[in-house]
């Protein structure tokens, strides 16, 4: 081979190494990207408090959340002493149907920790803002159970409506459960007191006797008991620690929301059963309809109050309505 030849075929073979770096190079840098975005990303969400199932509130507490799905933000938030589970109908169906479905479970409720302080509404409502913006959730619909309900609501009374769109109150304690001079149509201190000592005396025993009588409403005569709901309640509740849900009696039922819905400027839905045993809906469904201007009333008949797994049809049905609306 002469010189000349030789010289062509080095000079083919750095051509042919440039072209094969350049296709290693394409197909490597996309990637390498893709990792740098993903580092960044998941950067940010740490300095958030975010991980991909949990949040870490100011005081350190870790709070268990779902997000299923893609949408307008439904932020859900659950009754005392369940856990984000207890939404999960409502959750399937508004997530096969459009909508980004996010729920935690409330400090000492769940999967999340059991702080021993904190156990309050307002701590609760911060730690639902401070999930919200981490999340950096915008235009959501809040929807509240039971304490759930008041959570919402003092949500809303501390924090505004700059990123809701609409709220819902189901089943829910506001304005206010304790009777009082200003309220006296509320239940009277023993009620809560009782329910404290039960707790005391022998809280798993309390929650299967909340699950098989009024919660569900299996006390009435008549009724279809589901075994499988009453341990799903029970399970649930036990998840929670005890100091946590004995506390939560107290921030559920003495706590008066009347400002807190006096300040709802968004569109709102209230629902509650007419048999409710657990949350009368004549001082709480029908009180809040009238304090939220504008508020739309929805009365189940005969509906008791854990009508989330009772009436999850028609729920879900109404709940994707007003999501669309």
């Amino acid at each position: 081979m002469s010189k000349d030849q030789q010289d062509s075929e080095i000079s083919n073979s750095r051509r042919n190494a440039l072209k094969g770096a350049s296709l290693v190079a394409a197909a490597v840098l996309p990637t390498a990207s893709f990792a740098a975005d993903k580092k960044a990303s998941a950067h940010k969400q740490h300095k958030a408090g975010l991980t991909e199932n949990t949040f870490v509130t100011k005081d350190g507490t870790q709070l268990y959340y779902k997000d299923w799905g893609s949408g307008q933000p439904v932020v859900f938030s659950h009754g005392w002493p369940l856990s984000s589970d207890s939404w999960e109908s409502q959750m399937l169906h508004l997530a096969s149907n459009g909508f980004r479905v996010i729920a935690h479970d409330r400090r000492g409720h769940g999967r999340s920790s059991q702080p021993w302080s904190g156990n309050d509404m307002d701590t609760y409502a911060d730690d639902l803002a401070g999930l919200v913006e981490a999340l950096d959730l915008k235009n959501m619909i809040m929807v509240g159970f039971s304490t759930g309900g008041g959570e919402v609501a003092r949500y809303i009374g501390r924090h505004g409506t700059r990123r809701v769109a609409k709220a819902a109150l189901v089943s829910s304690v506001p304005p206010q459960m304790l009777k009082t001079a200003a309220n006296p149509g509320g239940l009277p201190i023993e009620v809560f007191d009782g329910i404290r000592a039960a707790s005391l005396a022998n809280r798993a025993q309390l929650y299967k006797d909340l699950a098989a009588g009024p919660f569900f409403n299996f006390n009435r005569p008549g009724a279809k008991v589901s075994q499988g709901l009453i341990d799903w309640f029970w399970a649930q509740g036990m998840q929670g620690g005890h100091k946590n849900t004995y506390d939560c009696i107290k921030a559920f039922s003495e706590t008066d929301f009347t400002e807190d819905l006096k300040k709802f400027d968004v569109p709102t839905l209230v629902i509650h059963g007419d048999d409710d045993q657990v949350v009368p809906i004549a001082a709480a469904g029908m009180m809040s309809a009238k304090i939220v201007k504008n508020a739309k009333l929805i009365v189940y008949p005969g509906a008791p109050h854990g009508l989330t797994d009772t009436h999850k049809d028609k729920l879900n049905a109404d709940l994707l309505a007003f999501a669309k609306s």
